[in-house]
This record gives structure tokens, sequence and C-alpha cells, in this order.
């Protein structure tokens, strides 16, 4: 419990980061420099005024210099970014491979917000997610199981950019999919072929349910560009966290 709250505390804080991340990232700007500011004003923002979730409300939602509207997304993506932080530091305890998912918890996060605003999954984040990944799994994987979680999780990598390029190739998704695809597809075989499965079905699962849902709404239409990379991340953080439990009760279905 202590653990989980510990998680979550840091998800606030990295939360806050991502802020940055989601907003410059996309234009190619630093996310180092220059220092947060006011979008309206440009007044830079003071380190009591850059307090996660706490200094929105305090502010109600306003700038403290020009008194603009801050966007409610600025605390979502914190909170957000708590409670993935917080389940995973639940589901992992303090398992060598913790550091690993909580990095990918934060990138999907900030991959889920960018591919909602601007329909794409930036190079810039997914593929220096490879290195990182392999590096944080690579040390799990001395440190416990050994190497046959590594070769499964690069069997799952190249699975999943292959399965991912044909559908580029047939004009149903993005190539920062198919880019992205072999990290999800790293994570999830690292951990189980099962988790591999569900978190892959459960991306077009939860994609298709959406689309259809979006188009009797009259929200999209069959042309429509749908951000795919929300989806993907949702049914690999969804594997991750119950993707044993859901094949052995899909299993147990079948045999019954």
């Amino acid at each position: 419990m202590l653990l989980t709250a510990l998680c979550a505390v840091l998800g606030l804080a990295v939360g806050s980061f991502l802020n940055v991340v989601i907003w410059r990232v996309p234009r190619g700007e630093s996310v180092v420099r220059p220092p947060s500011a006011c979008p309206s004003c440009g007044m830079r923002l003071r380190a009591y005024d850059n307090v996660p979730v706490l200094s929105w409300l305090v502010l109600r939602g306003r700038c403290r210099g020009c008194d603009g509207r801050i966007s409610a997304r600025y605390p979502i993506v914190e909170l957000a970014t708590a409670l993935v932080f917080g389940l995973l530091g639940a589901r992992f305890g303090l398992a060598m491979e913790l550091p690993a998912f909580l990095f990918l918890g934060a990138l999907g996060v900030a991959l889920t917000v960018i591919d909602l605003d601007v329909k794409r999954l930036p190079d810039a984040l997914t593929l220096p997610a490879y290195p990182v990944l392999i590096v944080l799994l690579g040390l799990a994987s001395w440190a416990g199981p050994g190497l046959w979680p590594m070769l499964r999780g690069g069997i799952g990598m190249l699975v999943l950019v292959a399965f991912y390029l044909v559908l580029f190739l047939l004009g149903g998704m993005g190539l920062g999919d198919v880019k992205f695809a072999g990290v999800l597809g790293f994570a999830l075989g690292w951990l189980g072929w099962q988790q591999l499965i569900a978190g892959t079905a459960l991306g077009f699962v939860l994609g298709g349910v959406v689309s259809v849902f979006l188009l009797l709404a009259g929200r999209a239409r069959r042309r429509s560009r749908i951000a795919f990379g929300p989806y993907m991340i949702a049914g690999a953080l969804t594997a991750v966290l119950v993707g044993a439990e859901l094949a052995a009760a899909y299993l147990s279905t079948l045999m019954s």
C-alpha cells in the first residue's frame, strides 16, 4: 500500500513534466528550455504555481498574471499519470521490472494525449523508448528470470512490428503506430505470451467499439482518420495489469 501511494505521488510529479512534453514535442521544441510559462501572457511560472493539481485548484484554473484560462487538461494529465503509476506499483511491487513499466506508463499517457491532439506518434518519443526498455528490462532479467523473457520480448517486438506493417501497407494504420507497436510488443512479450496476445487483441477491440460509437453518434465517418495509439496503449496497460487473469478466464470459459 505504501509503495502504491509513493508511485502515485511520483506520478503526479511526472505528470506535470508530461504536460510540457505533450505541448512541446509535437512542435519540435525543447522540453528543458525555456522554463514553463503561461501560454497566454508568457509569464514564467513560479515554483509554487507549478505544484501538480494543487496549484491549478488554488488558482481556480486561471493565470496569476493575466487571469487567462488554464486548461483543465493539465491536472487531468497529472491525475491520470498518478493513477497509472499507482496501479503499476500495486501490480509489480518492488520487482526490478517496475521502473521499466513506470516508464512505459508515462510514455503511454504522453502519447495518448499527443495522438488525440495531432493524430501522430512522434519519433522523438517512440524510438528512444526501445533502448530505454531494453536496458531496464535487461537489468530486470539479469537480476531475476534470466534471458528467456528478453528473447520472448524480442519475438513479440518483431511479430507486432510485422503485423502492424502489413496493416500499414493495406492502408489501415499510420507509420507511427508501426514504430510504437514494437515498443509494446517487447514489453508485453517480456511479461508473457498471454499478455502479448491479450494486449494486442484488446487494442483492436477497444478501437472497434469506440469507432462504432463515433459512427453511430455522427462524430466520425467511414473514412475519418481516428487516432489508434490510445487504444493500443489502453489495451497494453490492461494486459500488463490483468492480462494473465483475462486469458485464464477466457480459456476457462472455452473449456466449461
